[in-house]
């Protein structure tokens, strides 16, 4: 499955400036330094937190994208920061759970 077609299985595209990457799998968590030790390249990263240093955090760890959800709002300085490293940004309403429930199904 390609970042592009994350859409497609419900989460909702809210920065598209990126590379349309094969991804490889996911991680969820919302502890930034669990993530830098164990989200691998080509990964989406599922989390609640909706802010700056979570892009710096997926960037380090070479995510493709990042997945913000109970519908977390992402600011324009969240926005710049994903679309400057090419990460893209999808939002959903599910909780953690689910998305990433809905991930790894769309990934067999």
């Amino acid at each position: 499955m390609k970042v592009s077609e994350l859409n497609s299985v419900g989460f909702c595209c809210v920065q598209n400036k990126f590379e349309d990457a094969e991804i490889t799998g996911g991680y969820t968590s919302d502890l930034l330094s669990d993530v830098m030790g164990n989200l691998k390249d080509g990964q989406v990263l599922i989390t609640i937190q909706a802010h700056k240093n979570t892009i710096a955090v997926a960037s380090l760890s070479g995510a493709l994208a990042v997945i913000f959800c109970h519908g977390r709002s992402v600011t324009p300085d969240v926005l710049e920061a994903a679309a400057d490293e090419g990460i893209a940004l999808f939002s959903t309403s599910d909780n953690q759970f689910d998305a990433t429930v809905t991930l790894a199904h769309s990934l067999r």
